[in-house]
């Protein structure tokens, strides 16, 4: 239990903090398994629609600090690059 002023303020933003970061992660990371369940059942159209939320959500939480730049732009290369190997007229993460 904190015991000064600053210290308990510290507990509540970590509890907000912590909400929030939750919420962005499990929501990016529902995305990245719809693009990537998509691909697996070969289904182009649905992967590439899927593809440009889970890229802006990926980045936004790299923005916010909920995870590292690199592993951002790491899960973005490999669901574009994924994408675009399925075929037909795609285009590249916006």
């Amino acid at each position: 239990m904190p015991n000064s002023k600053s210290a308990m303020k510290r507990a509540r933003q970590n509890v907000k903090r912590r909400a929030r970061n939750r919420h962005v992660k499990t929501t990016m990371r529902s995305l990245v398994k719809k693009v990537r369940a998509a691909i697996e059942a070969g289904d182009a159209a649905a992967a590439r629609a899927a593809l440009p939320p889970a890229v802006r959500l990926v980045q936004r939480a790299a923005s916010k600090g909920v995870i590292h730049a690199n592993t951002a732009q790491r899960t973005v290369s490999r669901l574009t690059i994924a994408v675009q190997k399925l075929g037909g007229e795609g285009e590249a993460a916006a």
